[in-house]
């Protein structure tokens, strides 16, 4: 569909309208952890098969760029039929594109590359509803996500880690999963450079440890939370669509961000930008949780 942009707002009104996505933009870059479980039956490689699955476990490096759109995209409304001097005016996107390249920080693999857009939607009367983020990103997989949520800055300051569960669960649901399916997660040897006891039971644990040499120094933080729960989904390739195969499947992935400035007590300030991402795969009619996490500073 083709739309006409207008003319590209100023630095001081994309910031404006950016809203809280604002602190994004720009290059990071630093290291994470990556969890994930595959369907393994396959012998040629880079499957081990024969087997059914096989968990990955890869400490990370990587890059995220943030580029302002530049310009204004309007969406637009129109008037209810029943009653024509009412309706829903257009309302104007302002937004991020972003390029997100990941690597294997010890073999220096290439593990994962997407690019996509972060929106900030203001309200609407029809559909009724509240100021919003979205994310949509593509994957050269053959999927492509949308997922919404809420943007707001951290009331003390600091990001709040929940527990990020990595257990996978029957799909339709029915007996719970013997060791077989729960073994080669809690006997997974984690890479060197991860040194988070609880990293596998809980991947937010990196983030904890990772941030503990600035804990006492942050100033401010922004919260970005988006799930295809919400609104959105994911959308995949024939080959990936459980629904007529039992290929993994990406159905579903929730992810929040937190962008912190971290105040030394002796020096300027900076900014972390920490998250934590859950992609749920499915295949042998299982949820496997497909983990990320990450710590970027920016550069």
């Amino acid at each position: 569909m083709l739309t006409r942009f207008r003319p590209g707002p100023s630095l001081h009104e994309q910031v404006e309208q950016l809203g809280l996505l604002a602190a994004l933009a720009g290059r990071w870059s630093g290291n994470g952890f990556n969890l994930i479980s595959l369907p393994d039956f396959d012998s040629t490689l880079p499957s081990t098969g024969d087997k059914p699955f096989r968990t990955l476990l890869s400490a990370t490096h990587e890059t995220l760029e943030f580029t302002p759109i530049g310009a204004h995209v309007p969406n637009r409304g129109s008037q209810l039929q029943s009653n024509s001097t009412d309706g829903q005016p257009d309302i104007t996107i302002f937004g991020l594109r972003y390029l997100q390249r990941i690597n294997d920080a010890d073999s220096h693999e290439p593990l994962h590359i997407e690019n996509g857009f972060w929106l900030n939607v203001p309200a609407s009367k029809i559909p009724k509803e509240a100021p919003s983020v979205v994310r949509q990103g593509s994957i050269p997989h053959g999927s492509s996500i949308l997922a919404q949520g809420n943007a707001l800055l951290s009331p003390d300051g600091k990001p709040a880690f929940a527990t990020l569960d990595s257990t996978p669960q029957r799909n339709p649901a029915g007996a719970a999963l013997g060791s077989a399916y729960l073994a080669p997660l809690t006997q997974a040897v984690l890479p060197a450079r991860i040194t988070s006891k609880d990293a596998v039971k809980n991947p937010n644990a990196v983030l904890a440890d990772a941030l503990k040499p600035f804990s006492e120094h942050l100033k401010s933080t922004t919260v970005l939370t988006v799930s295809s729960k919400n609104a959105g989904g994911v959308l995949n390739i024939p080959f990936l669509q459980n629904a007529t195969n039992n290929n993994a499947a990406a159905t579903s992935v929730e992810a929040t961000f937190w962008i912190e400035t971290v105040q030394p007590e002796n020096g300027h300030p900076f900014e972390v930008l920490q998250y934590s991402q859950s992609v749920t795969l499915n295949f042998l009619g299982i949820d496997w949780p497909h983990i990320s996490v990450a710590t970027l500073f920016r550069q």
